[in-house]
């Protein structure tokens, strides 16, 4: 799809976006394909085959779209599938290392080539606490993906099986392996992995609904509130009477002061220091 004439290339944004789909129309992938709209250049269409066996996205061919921001590519894209997969829900956008929900991330130098691999790479990856992300059982990827392959896209207004099998044509035609896998950068599967653990740990500390327990002193047992308040509440036996006669008589505590013994050690002195004059003058 044309659009270099509607843009000055002079803007880098632009330059970088009409850089990256020549390079991508002129060096097909059997994997995936994308392109602008005619009418939008930061308006991109992708279609992407499914991970192969044992993924249950063998055989799937997803449609989906592609936003580039105004400062692309010091920002990253946003990506939402449009057709069903079972991994991502349909029409919403997703949340990757590579996808603007990360823009920490998120390296210019990346591309829209490298998400789309990134992307079909990480289909087989859990879903649970991604944003965008859906679990499904195996079975339903399964029928989604046999499905997928007559989604037609109304922009693009061809079924998906067709937009891929023109890509392997233009990979026989450029020479190139038509079952060639592009490996996903390292550094990418990194960020993806931090993300991963980032939203794992956000769902754990959800509230669950239980109250959170009481602190326990070191050496002794738990105590519950409700129990502490009721202990607190219920009225105390009265002592019997022998003991509180006892307790009446009990000679007084001793105020806090000087201790009795040091009264005593100063008399002691005071009586060697009276004998020791008594001797010298006698």
């Amino acid at each position: 799809m044309s659009t270099s004439g509607q843009f000055s290339s002079k803007n880098p944004t632009i330059k970088r976006i009409l850089k990256e789909a020549s390079e991508i129309a002129n060096q097909p992938s059997a994997d995936y394909y994308a392109a602008p709209l005619e009418t939008d250049l930061f308006e991109w269409h992708f279609t992407l085959r499914g991970p192969p066996s044992p993924s249950p996205f063998e055989g799937g061919i997803y449609h989906g779209r592609i936003v580039l921001p105004p400062a692309y590519p010091l920002k990253p894209p946003s990506f939402r599938f449009l057709t069903p997969t079972g991994r991502f829900e349909v029409n919403r956008e997703i949340c990757l290392s590579i996808s603007g929900h990360h823009e920490e991330s998120w390296q210019p130098a990346w591309g829209i080539r490298t998400a789309l691999i990134a992307i079909r790479s990480f289909m087989d990856t859990s879903g649970h606490g991604q944003l965008g992300g859906m679990e499904a059982s195996e079975e339903v990827r399964k029928r989604m993906a046999a499905q997928s392959m007559s989604w037609k896209c109304p922009a693009c207004s061809k079924p998906n099986g067709e937009i891929m099998k023109e890509q392997e044509e233009a990979v026989k035609e450029q020479g190139g392996d038509a079952k060639k896998e592009e490996v996903v950068p390292e550094e990418l599967r990194l960020a993806y992995r931090d993300d991963m653990g980032k939203a794992n740990g956000k769902a754990a500390e959800k509230p669950n609904g239980k109250a959170p327990e009481p602190a326990t002193v070191e050496g002794q047992p738990a105590r519950s509130t409700v129990a502490a308040g009721a202990t607190s509440q219920q009225p105390r036996a009265p002592a019997p009477a022998g003991t509180q006669v006892q307790a009446q008589r009990a000679p007084p505590q001793q105020q806090e002061g000087i201790p009795a013994w040091i009264d005593k050690a100063i008399y002691g002195v005071v009586i060697a220091l009276a004998i020791l004059i008594w001797r010298r003058l006698s």
